[in-house]
């Protein structure tokens, strides 16, 4: 557990630029009907990375084809060991299949990697003196500029929908001890190639080994979980770790076991249609059938609005898709902040078995918040917002009865 607070706690950042400085690209964005605009909360313009849908403009977009740049560097003081193809087959092709599994085959990533050797930056690593700072600082618009001048006769960087820059894992400390990889998004002060600022990009640094021997199949989870901060979607641990969210989304731990998103960011992201998220504003009570989110189609996700800020949201997790470590399946229940910035906890799993320990004994996953769905006959309630969920039987398919009452 003291390694897991470390790793997490540190893990990988991003940094965008307040409100005001997006690009004019972004995630596809939808008409939502009329009955979902309670649910569609919205967080402050200081907030730099929000909860709030829709996500603003200036990411890049979360469905269709996304072509992503995919660039190996090493330095004098850092030369690569091995080969640079070695470095871009530790993250694919699993990326791609991460992101198709979990977008239901919406998001098609395609990883492109047009210069196949190490790519020598011109300076030392220690040189460039690289922090997880704010977006694009000195040192890191440094780099960046280096980094378009030796490879810009070989890559056409307008081609791309965002760029992963892939560090020789030699430079710098060990993930253990410092976890460097960070992304900035949305950031239309980012240095210019070709033409277009290189808004969206992913910094990624050693190798996130946990130590349990498993880095050959679970260290490529580090680049989802930076790029999915290019779609827009926020850091969910806090200083303390994982202790708000645990393993429900690879935004709060991406380190151990596989995971998934939330059914809240799957629509955020426009991996969910609108008809497959019911918004219970009105007071009284509802009925809601939720299929289990790793399944194609159905019902996935209840939302019960508080304010225009905050709701809490409902889902049915089940082993299964990228979820790999769910002990305990159930509905889980958690609220949304869209005014909470990224990594201060925008979003909090409700435990339904406080201090129970939980039920996984998996390295380097938050034990504590693995039991926290809550199964048939329990339920949770809201007292000061007079919202109570109740947690039914499931039905013949296997699909998971709830209801809703607010007052």
């Amino acid at each position: 557990m003291t390694l897991l607070t470390l790793v997490v706690s540190t893990s990988a950042g991003n940094g965008r630029l307040p409100a005001g400085s997006a690009t004019a690209a972004g995630p596809r964005t939808t008409a939502r009907p009329a009955a979902l605009g309670p649910c569609m909360i919205s967080g402050s313009v200081d907030v730099q990375l929000s909860e709030g849908i829709p996500t603003p403009p200036g990411y890049a977009r979360s469905t269709g084809t996304v072509r992503a740049l995919n660039l190996m560097v090493d330095f004098s003081d850092a030369p690569g060991r091995g080969s640079a193809l070695d470095r871009y087959r530790e993250f694919f092709p699993q990326t791609t299949r991460w992101f198709r599994t979990s977008s239901y085959g919406r998001l098609v990533y395609r990883p492109e990697a047009p210069v196949g050797r190490w790519l020598r930056m011109p300076k030392p690593f220690k040189e460039y003196g690289l922090e997880r700072g704010a977006p694009f600082d000195p040192a890191y618009r440094g780099l960046v500029e280096d980094l378009v001048a030796v490879a810009d006769p070989k890559v056409d960087f307008k081609a791309y929908d965002l760029l992963n820059v892939l560090v020789t894992p030699n430079a710098g400390p060990s993930a253990l001890d410092t976890v460097l990889s960070v992304t900035f998004s949305g950031n239309a002060e980012a240095p210019v190639a070709d033409g277009t600022p290189l808004a969206n990009a992913s910094f990624i640094y050693s190798r996130q080994d946990d130590g349990s021997g498993s880095y050959a199949k679970t260290g490529y989870r580090v680049l989802p979980h930076e790029n999915s901060h290019v779609f827009g979607l926020p850091d969910l641990y806090t200083q303390d770790g994982g202790g708000a969210v645990g393993h429900w989304d690879i935004m709060s731990e991406d380190w151990g076991a596989g995971n998934d998103l939330l059914g809240w960011h799957k629509w955020k992201l426009g991996w969910l249609d609108n008809d497959q998220v019911a918004c219970v504003a009105a007071p009284g009570t509802t009925e809601h059938v939720l299929t289990p989110l790793p399944e194609r189609g159905g019902a996935k996700l209840v939302f019960v609005p508080v304010d225009a800020k905050r709701g809490y949201a409902v889902e049915f997790r089940t082993p299964g898709g990228n979820d790999e470590e769910v002990c305990k399946p159930g509905v889980l229940v958690y609220k949304v902040n869209a005014d909470v910035d990224t990594g201060r906890g925008p979003i909090h799993v409700v435990d339904s078995t406080k201090d129970s320990g939980g039920c996984t004994r998996s390295p380097n996953v938050h034990a504590e918040l693995s039991d926290a769905a809550f199964g048939p006959g329990r339920q949770f309630k809201d007292v000061r917002a007079g919202i109570r969920i109740r947690v039914g039987e499931m039905d013949g398919d296997g699909n998971q009865r709830v209801r809703v009452t607010r007052r």
